[in-house]
């Protein structure tokens, strides 16, 4: 019977009929150590009993292999064979239909991370501390390397943002360890190491060598997944399976985070090219680089972002944060809420009132823009980008938001909107009551006290509502620094 053979760093894999049989390397690589029998047999039973937890029915157990007098020489992991054409990375490439598999694999791995081990020692390596050790001991690896595989002012602007992220959202990984999102998951999970079968498919080949690579935020664990189908050309598939993991698992964790765990995973596939490179493969350098700029992409896609939509009454900014927060997934904050809410007003409930009186004087606005700085706070330390709708028009109050950009490590875009004078008064006239009290008068006043605001980027509203928007979005999330995902969080379309 003829026999197949695969060799990959640890292992040599022999397919002989409908089995396939893992020998363990007699090495020590550092990471791993099977440089003795007694090793090699721990670590066969260990990926059988870890890989049972998905595939069940394709580790049949460890085979002992005897040698001429008899006694034990060595230890085999036997395994149902898989057809080579059921592969998903294989389904991919040519095309193949894999909505319905991905869907089950997300189910399956929810279901793995829901019953997983938990606990301190596994809590720890989901730290926020433990992600940055990990990000820069990668960095310190590359940059070790003789020649520069990855350009140096990409690598440096990798580790930027990857630390700044981290630096922001020290609630944000308390809070998913607190809720227990930290589990014992599988840890290498590749499109190539998943069969997609007529009975639903079969996951292998978990991470057995060293459990500490598997303790993981759930949402890392797959995210290595997501990222394998963004690399394979299929960035549709990749959103698609990271939103099925996030509903089977009930995990509310922002946008923001899931391309920060595909960012770091791309980023240490990166590392293993620089590493190849380095040994001789030539076309590992090409492969490196172009995993950086997916790290990198992902990075500027998941930055945190505080955007200030200011200007005078009827000058379209509410009808511009709304549109904003709708496309983008943020949460909208508006100050004539938050100033009635305050107040013990019902938001639709009038409370007009000569400029600069009533619950509009002096004290009630700093009480207003002191909220509603201090909800944008707690939500950007949680990951979640947030549209603020006020007028702005007081330097102290813009001071104050850039003050909490940079405590939480947030991009600020400052959008200020514009508008004819006559358009203005004709909207001021023409509108029916909402959150805003202000008429014609008060919106002349305003517009005629507003200060010069530097560095805001002027959206002129008397476009129309699309072709205002689009420049808004050109100015929160430039074209350029955009991932290859179509969507953030409105709903996936099919190609």
């Amino acid at each position: 019977m003829f026999t197949h053979v695969k060799e990959t760093h640890a292992a040599v894999v022999f397919l002989l009929g409908e089995h396939a049989y893992k020998l363990k390397k007699p090495v020590s690589l550092g990471f791993l150590d099977f440089s003795t029998v007694r090793a090699r047999q721990a670590a066969c039973h260990r990926e059988v009993e870890l890989n049972r937890r998905l595939a069940p029915d394709v580790y049949e157990g460890v085979a002992d292999v005897l040698g001429p007098d008899g006694t034990v020489c060595e230890h085999l992991v036997v395994m149902r064979r898989m057809p080579d054409e059921r592969r998903l990375a294989t389904l991919v490439r040519v095309g193949r239909p894999v909505d319905d598999c991905l869907r089950f694999v997300a189910r399956q791995l929810a279901g793995l991370h829901a019953m997983a081990r938990h606990g301190p020692q596994i809590d720890r390596e989901g730290s926020r501390e433990m992600l940055r050790g990990r990000w820069t001991d990668s960095f310190g690896q590359v940059r070790a390397l003789p020649g520069a595989t990855i350009e140096p002012g990409v690598l440096d602007e990798i580790e930027h943002l990857a630390l700044r992220f981290l630096s922001g959202r020290a609630s944000l990984f308390e809070r998913r360890i607190a809720e227990g999102r930290i589990v014992d998951g599988h840890g290498d999970l590749l499109a190539d190491d998943i069969f997609c079968l007529d009975d639903g498919p079969r996951i292998l080949d978990c991470l057995e060598f060293d459990e500490r690579l598997r303790f993981v935020d759930g949402l890392d664990d797959a995210a290595f997944l997501a990222m394998d189908l963004e690399w394979l050309g299929a960035p549709r598939l990749a959103e698609l399976f990271l939103r099925w993991y996030v509903e089977f698992s009930g995990d509310p964790a922002p946008t923001a985070l899931w391309h920060h765990y595909v960012a770091y995973r791309a980023f240490v596939r990166a590392k293993v090219a620089c590493l190849r490179h380095w040994q001789g493969d030539m076309d590992a350098e090409w492969e490196a680089r172009r995993l950086a700029e997916l790290a990198l992409r992902h990075l500027h896609a998941g930055a945190v972002t505080l955007v200030l939509v200011g200007g005078p009454p009827a000058s379209g900014k509410s009808t511009l944060g709304g549109a904003l927060a709708d496309r983008l997934g943020y949460t909208l904050l508006r100050s004539d809420r938050i100033r009635k809410e305050l107040a013990g007003l019902d938001p639709a409930q009038s409370a007009s009132a000569p400029y600069r009186q009533g619950i509009y004087d002096p004290g009630h606005t700093a009480g207003t823009y002191a909220e509603l700085l201090s909800r944008a706070e707690l939500l950007l330390a949680q990951g979640e980008p947030v549209v603020l709708d006020a007028s702005w028009s007081e330097e102290r109050h813009r001071t104050m938001a850039a003050d909490v950009a940079v405590r939480t490590s947030s991009d600020l875009v400052a959008l200020l909107c514009t508008v004819m004078p006559q358009i203005a008064s004709a909207r001021l006239a023409t509108r029916p009551p909402e959150l805003s009290d202000a008429d014609e008068t008060i919106g002349a006043t305003m517009t005629a006290a507003m200060p010069p605001w530097p560095g805001a980027i002027e959206i002129d509203t008397s476009a129309s509502p699309q072709e205002t928007l689009a420049r808004a979005l050109a100015a929160v999330h430039p074209p350029e620094r955009n991932v290859s995902w179509r969507f953030q969080r409105s709903q996936i379309e099919p190609d």
